[in-house]
């Protein structure tokens, strides 16, 4: 089962940079057994091109390397405060995907001026507020998930999959972690095209409720139609 785990986290991993979302080392991914509290990332600083699914590490839900030679992502602390946060969730994904992270920079949300937007996300992408000194200069990572939290304190996690760190970058998250991999990508998409839209109608509203709330929740929810049906 864990060294399942692993190649779920490795697969992840390398499909990142496949999907244009990681530049150098920038990023990183990791799945959770939920059953027995552990969760595979990528080790810190490795190559994507290195990468092996042996060299995902295994951590438990106190911070505690199970398994693994070399050290893990300096982003573990962050992941596990997620999934201590978010007990539905079952991936995590980090990059720093250029338009996403713009957003990022700048300290505002994306918003929802379409139906693409709204197909994966129930609304505007969240921006956390700033870290303050004392949060930077403390356990950094952890109360980077904290910030998240804070954010989140009154959103669903899984309406909203995903998270701008202000002055960071963006976190995805979902059931599963190559759900969450799919969210990065639409994250990255729907950031694109709201720069673009922002140039071409700078004064333009979030798109309307009910269109929102019509392409949400045709994918997503006890009356979702999109797709096929599950045997």
């Amino acid at each position: 089962m864990l060294t399942e785990l692993k190649r779920e986290a490795y697969e992840a991993n390398i499909a990142l940079p496949k999907q244009g979302l990681i530049n150098l080392t920038f990023g990183n991914a990791s799945a959770i057994d939920r059953a027995r509290g552990i969760f595979a990332i990528k080790p810190s600083g490795v190559d994507y091109a290195d990468l092996r699914p042996i060299d995902m590490v295994l951590v438990d839900l106190d911070g505690k390397i199970v398994e693994g030679k070399l050290k893990p992502s300096s982003d573990t602390p962050t992941h596990r405060r997620l999934y201590l946060g978010f007990s539905s969730v079952g991936g995590v994904v980090h990059t720093h995907s250029s338009c996403a992270t713009a957003f990022a920079q700048a300290g505002r949300a994306i918003p929802c001026f379409g139906t693409t937007h709204a197909d994966y996300f129930d609304g505007e992408v969240p921006v956390t507020r700033k870290m303050t000194p004392k949060e930077i200069a403390g356990a950094y990572e952890w109360e980077t998930g904290n910030v998240i939290l804070e954010r989140f304190k009154k959103l669903d996690p899984l309406d909203r999959p995903a998270v701008l760190v202000n002055r960071h970058g963006p976190f995805t998250w979902n059931a599963t972690l190559a759900k969450a991999v799919e969210v990065a990508v639409a994250l990255e998409c729907c950031a694109h095209m709201a720069l673009m839209t922002l140039q071409l109608a700078p004064k333009l509203t979030s798109i309307e409720p009910e269109l929102l709330a019509k392409h949400f929740k045709r994918k997503h929810g006890p009356g979702a139609y999109y797709g096929q049906a599950k045997k």
